[in-house]
């Protein structure tokens, strides 16, 4: 026990330093598909305050209860939210040590191996998370990011799925993608997250040339459906259905760069499986120019510009 409280101080201690240093210079966090640095994602001031109250919180909860994995990895999400994916996958990996073979951990980790392009180590966590919940109970997992209802949409199962599903279709290994998100789809049992699923779903299938089965899909999605975050991946499989167009999915009203980068990336897709691969490129190359790089659609759309 006390080793590891010498380790999370000294962890503790370099997040401060890092905190300050980068408050002088850009910090590198990852580099892109095509080889340029991607700076750490600035915040606003408003923003920044807020997650750094809530890390210096969510710090002090854990070492009040240092046995409790759960508010371990909450002090982990705080460090990714304040844009130092790194320091987070540092965090876990520390936290693999006195939590071994944590599922929950894994997947978090994993998450953030997405997002600094470690698609390989991602999927190795994921994998291995996939299989530790093999007989254990799906749970709600609470948002780090809460949507205006405070509702959560995702549990652990469906985000470790969802998560390696995205870890083999950056890697383009369509067909273990599509074993992944058929997983996911049987943990969503909300409106949002059945959107969130098959939208992911539908565009491996047609890598795959199964239109017909994509299709089947897009038959499960009605315009009645509660939406209450997933609105962009929503607004995708509308279009996928023929119930919108492009332009109304890419308006210049839309100012949020993950929403942007989501629904450019569904267009793109759109273009491409239907045999425009001209307009299919303008558009992902239109979503590497947001500033967001750690969206799924901006990470896509790399793996397509990429090629």
């Amino acid at each position: 026990m006390v080793i590891f409280k010498i380790i999370f101080v000294f962890v503790i201690l370099n997040l401060q330093t890092v905190k300050l240093f980068s408050q002088q210079v850009k910090k590198v966090e990852a580099i892109s598909l095509s080889g340029d640095p991607l700076y750490k994602i600035e915040l606003t001031p408003d923003r920044k305050k807020e997650f750094e109250e809530k890390y210096n919180f969510a710090l002090q909860e854990f070492l009040n209860d240092s046995l409790n994995v759960d508010k371990f990895i909450w002090v982990g999400r705080q460090i990714a939210y304040l844009g130092n994916y790194n320091d987070a996958i540092n965090w876990y990996t520390i936290g693999l040590k006195k939590f071994p073979d944590n599922y929950k951990i894994l997947r978090h980790r994993g998450h953030r191996y997405l997002s600094i392009r470690q698609f390989g180590n991602a999927q190795i966590d994921l994998e291995k998370a996939s299989k530790l919940i093999s007989n254990i109970p799906d749970e709600i997992e609470a948002d780090g990011l809460p949507n205006k209802f405070n509702i959560p949409t995702s549990t652990t199962h469906t985000n470790i799925w969802y998560h390696l599903g995205l870890a083999f279709y950056f890697q383009k290994n369509y067909k273990k993608s599509e074993e992944a998100f058929n997983e996911c789809l049987k943990f969503s049992k909300n409106d949002d997250m059945i959107c969130a699923t098959i939208d992911w779903l539908y565009t491996v299938k047609r890598r795959l040339n199964k239109k017909d089965d994509a299709q089947k899909l897009l038959d499960k999605i009605t315009t009645e459906m509660q939406i209450i975050e997933n609105h962009a991946y929503f607004n995708r499989l509308l279009l996928y259905k023929g119930l919108k167009t492009p332009q109304e999915l890419y308006s210049d009203s839309e100012t949020d760069p993950v929403t942007i980068a989501t629904q450019g990336y569904g267009i793109g897709c759109w273009y491409l499986v239907n045999g425009d691969t001209l307009k299919a490129k303008k558009y992902f190359k239109e979503v590497l120019k947001t500033s967001n790089w750690s969206a799924f659609g901006f990470i896509a759309s790399e793996v397509e510009v990429a090629e």
